[in-house]
């Protein structure tokens, strides 16, 4: 005969936190995982490279060899015209470390010594996301900074320059997710980064970024006028330089949230099945 099974009295065991207080761990978690990630750009180099010197170099370049040839047909100084597409390029070049940082950490086994710990499951994927934000508005601030000293100047108020600025973090906040997906799915650390570069440049350089889109052929033409990337670099410039905003801005903010509202799950079901 067995014996009765015992039941564990009410007061041992330990009751589920409540939603506001789970939530407020997360928080912390994440906080935490963020704090991580910034702290690697500071102490690697060749990161702090890629984030810094090589836009400098570039907007440098791009405006002094180019300048004297589009200015006059722009009709405004190339600094204005190149600056908010530098912003995206930028924004865009950095979150690859995100698919990097994510490989990095698979393949060292990092991320499975983070399920074992008693931590939120999001914080892995939104600490490394968020600290992309904090990231790409220290670029946006530095890039302002150099483009004002080669004569880059806000034709707009503060209301529209942070309207801007949001604009850009969110859009690359959306485009971290979808390297978040490619460096939980390619889990080597050069092939995530090559597949990580290996679509982005196109993407980049057929829009509007550095050139009208009205100055390329007819088929990539098509192709760049309904990029994300262009929509989002006009929406930056109509909002620093004025002019019609509220076109761009939508259809920049519409391609932030589909790609959010795709590629946030993507990751995570990827990252449950890492």
């Amino acid at each position: 005969m067995s014996a009765p099974a015992r039941s564990t009295p009410a007061c041992l065991t330990p009751a589920a936190p409540s939603r506001p207080r789970a939530f407020a761990f997360a928080l912390s978690d994440w906080w935490v995982l963020t704090q991580r990630n910034l702290l690697r750009y500071v102490r690697i180099p060749s990161l702090l490279v890629l984030s810094t010197i090589q836009p400098i170099v570039l907007v440098i370049l791009f405006s002094q060899v180019f300048g004297g040839a589009l200015s006059a047909r722009l009709g405004v100084d190339y600094i204005d015209y190149l600056l908010p597409g530098i912003y995206l390029q930028s924004v865009l070049f950095g979150t690859n470390q995100t698919a990097v940082g994510l490989a990095r950490d698979a393949s060292d086994g990092l991320i499975d010594r983070f399920r074992s710990l008693p931590m939120a499951r999001s914080a892995v994927l939104a600490g490394r996301t968020l600290s992309d934000v904090g990231r790409n508005l220290f670029v946006v601030v530095l890039m302002t900074g150099v483009g004002y000293l080669l004569g880059f100047r806000i034709a707009t108020g503060p209301g529209q320059a942070l309207a801007a600025l949001a604009v850009i973090v969110l859009f690359g906040f959306a485009f971290s997710w979808v390297m978040a997906t490619i460096g939980l799915t390619i889990r080597d650390v050069e092939s995530a980064q090559t597949a990580g570069f290996l679509w982005l440049f196109p993407l980049i350089f057929a829009s509007s970024v550095f050139v009208p889109v009205d100055t390329m052929p007819d088929w990539l033409r098509a192709f760049a006028e309904v990029s994300p990337v262009s929509a989002t670099a006009d929406a930056v410039r109509a909002l620093v330089l004025g002019g019609p905003a509220a076109g761009p801005v939508l259809a920049s903010l519409a391609w932030s949230a589909g790609i959010l509202a795709v590629f946030m799950p993507l990751a995570s079901w990827r990252f449950r099945r890492s």
